[in-house]
């Protein structure tokens, strides 16, 4: 299993538009995390300007069919998003 970063890249007044659309985004981080695909996730700033959400999974199909999916990316609220690779050197065990 490899690790991804999937970074995003949020609209000015983030924090008041998301309110419509956290309970959908909330369910569908849940069903990742309890599948263990979604291993860390959160917003970046105060107020946030984006988010880093880290995978593990085989490939970085994984975290892109979740940004795809996710309803801050459907309904405009993330201006770009990107998955890299992550390269974990300490802190994480492996199987």
């Amino acid at each position: 299993m490899n690790y991804f970063a999937l970074m995003t890249d949020v609209v000015e007044g983030f924090s008041e538009k998301r309110m419509a659309y956290r309970p959908a985004h909330l369910e569908l981080i849940n069903a990742a995390h309890a599948r263990g695909e979604l291993m860390l996730a959160g917003a970046l700033g105060n107020p946030p300007d984006g988010a880093l959400l880290v995978f593990r999974a085989e490939n970085a199909d994984t975290a892109e069919s979740f940004a795809r999916a996710d309803p801050y990316v459907t309904s405009g609220l993330v201006k770009s998003w990107r998955v890299r690779p992550w390269n974990v050197v300490i802190g994480a065990s492996t199987p």
